[in-house]
């Protein structure tokens, strides 16, 4: 089964036709980028793969199920996850309590338990080992709103997999890291993309070409180029688009 499957996808805002009759299948256990110059509209198309904007037209199948019409939440709770190219994060509550609370969202309780997951044994455990991976063990009760821009994007990483993830559509997780942090972000990448499919969009090239199976380019709504890393990097179409940007 092919995990996500994109259909025809067409998304304009008055004249500006944003996302234009775009289609890709995206593999089982695949990283796959997508790329493109600003304005391209690869944030609308992860707003319309995840539910946050529907689409004027096309399918987005997940897992066999069509989803287009279906809430974030819905298809979040399908399997379906994203992260945002601005972390979301709780910054007045711990790093425990951010990944715990995501747990407990996906167990589908209450939120009237809201302030009070962060004591619930289960979900500590869950959260605790989720920061232990991310190498934020020993920030967990720290602020989230405390933690170093890299630490949030883990911290970001961890919530996301608290959902029990199916697939993970990433926004820019690279945004404004330092070199060292995009470096550590790129090691994590590389160990989840072996356990469960991933879209990834993100402006730098020298980690999109070092994580990404394939990967499709975007220009002005319209996938122009898709295939090995190697082959879209020396695709003139490709060039051309980025007006000289090294790709």
């Amino acid at each position: 089964m092919i995990p996500l499957r994109i259909e025809h996808l067409c998304k304009s805002y008055g004249a500006l036709k944003v996302t234009d009759d775009v289609s890709l299948d995206i593999a089982e256990n695949e990283l796959h980028a997508i790329i493109g110059p600003n304005g391209a509209g690869k944030t609308t198309l992860i707003h319309q793969l995840s539910g946050l904007a529907q689409p004027d037209s096309g399918r987005v199948v997940f897992m066999g199920e069509e989803v287009t019409h279906l809430p974030m939440d819905a298809r979040a709770r399908l399997g379906l996850v994203r992260s945002f190219q601005i972390t979301s994060i709780l910054p007045r509550f711990s790093a425990l309590e951010n990944v715990a609370l995501a747990a407990q969202a996906r167990d589908g309780s209450s939120f009237r338990f809201f302030s009070n997951a962060s004591r619930e044994a289960d979900l500590n455990d869950i959260a605790m080992r989720l920061l232990t991976r991310f190498g934020l063990h020993e920030r967990a009760q720290v602020a989230a709103g405390s933690l170093s821009h890299g630490e949030k994007r883990q911290l970001e990483l961890a919530v996301a997999l608290a959902a029990q993830p199916k697939l993970l559509l990433l926004d820019e997780p690279l945004a404004g890291a330092s070199h060292e942090e995009a470096q550590r972000l790129i090691v994590t990448l590389q160990t989840l993309k072996r356990e469960l499919p991933i879209v990834l969009i993100e402006h730098d090239m020298d980690a999109v070409f070092a994580l990404a199976d394939r990967v499709s380019v975007l220009v002005y709504g319209r996938i122009i180029a898709s295939g090995l890393p190697q082959d879209v990097r020396a695709d003139p179409q490709v060039r051309a688009a980025y007006l000289g940007e090294e790709v």
